[in-house]
């Protein structure tokens, strides 16, 4: 019987070793592009953890430890932290592709597209971190992106919206930031990878932002209000900024959302006050 999609995009999702879980997806690809998988599917799976090795060890957020970039491990966990943060939005890109059935064939293109770019990323960082001196699962790290992907894994519509929209998006706005960092340190390969990663997430969160679109038609739904609903839902009604809005307007984001984020985000400070 010929592999589906699905099955073979999940054999990937539950592959707990990083170097093989890239040469899966590698595959995945050439066999999706050479026409030798099938398009069926059945109802996917729960899965409370994706495949992932059994270090780095998960913690809370609050007890990741914070170290200064001036001495070496500090530097070392930088990167290992953006690592992780690729390792995870690989299995996030993998796992809309194994769970979400019934959507256009393009959105299952659009994700293995995303899940390869993640494995490159990821690659790309952890070859570098290797030639710091360490290696993905030296330094602690937390699992929220994959919470998210729990919270949402029953409706298309909620993923696409606080996935991309909201984790994916963040990076936008934060990557700039660290790539200065980075220059500050003279860590220039840090520094292209970055800005890889940069240009390639504004093409994953241009994904999100199509298919949350799409979804909000099909269930006759009004965008934004939807977007601010859900954020009431999961994020407390608002995102912190600031925002990056010349990346989040490349990225599909309109100016009027983005204004609205704006708003959000100064009546979030108010209420800290």
């Amino acid at each position: 019987m010929t592999l589906s999609v699905q099955r073979a995009t999940y054999a990937a999702l539950i592959e707990s070793d990083p170097t093989v879980k890239v040469e899966k997806i590698r595959q995945l690809a050439l066999d999706l592009r050479a026409e030798k998988l099938s398009w069926q599917w059945v109802a996917a799976e729960r899965l409370e953890q994706p495949g992932r090795p059994e270090k780095p060890p998960l913690v809370e957020p609050r007890k990741v430890p914070r170290r200064s970039l001036k001495s070496a491990q500090g530097h070392q966990a930088l990167i290992h932290a953006i690592a992780h943060i690729e390792f995870n939005a690989i299995n996030l890109a993998l796992d809309a592709l194994y769970r979400f059935a019934e959507m256009p064939r393009q959105f299952y293109l659009d994700w293995l597209l995303v899940a390869e770019e993640e494995a490159l990323h990821f690659s790309l960082l952890r070859e570098h971190l290797q030639t710091l001196g360490a290696d993905y699962g030296d330094f602690p790290a937390h699992n929220g992106l994959w919470q998210m992907a729990l919270k949402t894994q029953d409706n298309v519509l909620e993923r696409m919206a606080l996935v991309p929209r909201v984790l994916e998006a963040r990076g936008l706005d934060v990557t700039p930031g660290i790539i200065k960092k980075l220059e500050q340190i003279e860590d220039q390969r840090a520094v292209e990878i970055l800005k890889i990663i940069q240009r390639d997430e504004i093409g994953h969160v241009k994904i999100g932002n199509e298919w949350f679109l799409y979804a909000c038609e099909q269930e006759g739904v009004e965008p934004m209000q939807t977007f601010k609903t859900l954020l009431d839902q999961h994020m407390g009604g608002a995102l912190r900024g600031p925002f990056d809005e010349v990346a989040r307007l490349q990225a599909g984001f309109t100016q009027a959302e983005l204004d609205e984020l704006n708003r959000l985000d100064q009546a979030r400070l108010v209420v800290r006050k």
